[in-house]
């Protein structure tokens, strides 16, 4: 893998797997696809969450490239519980503070991470270019603490709808620009 661009999904109408992007987050997925046919960089692969609002996001773009998306389950957002949380952003800050943190039937951050960092290490060893990926909030945060530890709630919280950070390495270490503007 050459530059790995990690997208955001736009805004959508819930949280639900299947929920549509909203006609705000239509507007903004042909933005990006606007964004990414200018930004310079040949994508060879787009690689979406299974989630009906990551594939919505990325679609206007693949179909302006005639290009197929592929779907990995390893690209879900992350679940805190099965159970509702009414204060689910005090827990979501808590998991970053303890990633071994787990509820019930719900994914620690380490678990989560793991998962998305199993794609990574898959794309790193095979010789595919450019790589696009389009994911959830929650996991992309933790996904750039594979670039940057520092990363955290706080990181997650500034993240918008939908976001595009571009991962390349540069002499041996790895750089990660936010490329979206709101």
């Amino acid at each position: 893998m050459d530059k790995l661009i990690i997208v955001r999904h736009s805004e959508t109408e819930g949280q639900h797997e299947d929920s549509p992007l909203t006609k705000l987050g239509i507007r903004q997925a042909q933005k990006l696809a606007v964004l990414l046919d200018q930004s310079g960089v040949t994508i060879d692969r787009i690689i979406s969450s299974p989630y009906l609002r990551a594939v919505e996001t990325i679609r206007p773009y693949a179909r302006s490239k005639d290009m197929e998306i592929e779907r990995d389950y390893r690209l879900e957002e992350r679940v805190l519980s099965h159970e509702p949380l009414d204060d689910w952003e005090e827990v979501l800050h808590d998991t970053f503070q303890d990633p071994d943190l787990k509820l019930t039937g719900g994914e620690s951050s380490v678990e989560a991470k793991d998962r998305v960092l199993s794609l990574i290490e898959e794309l790193e060893n095979q010789d595919c270019g450019n790589v696009l990926l389009v994911t959830h909030g929650n996991l992309l945060a933790l996904l750039l603490q594979k670039y940057n530890r520092e990363i955290g709630f706080y990181d997650w919280k500034r993240l918008s709808r939908p976001d595009v950070f571009l991962v390349q390495k540069q002499g041996g270490e790895y750089i990660v620009e936010r490329i979206w503007e709101d």
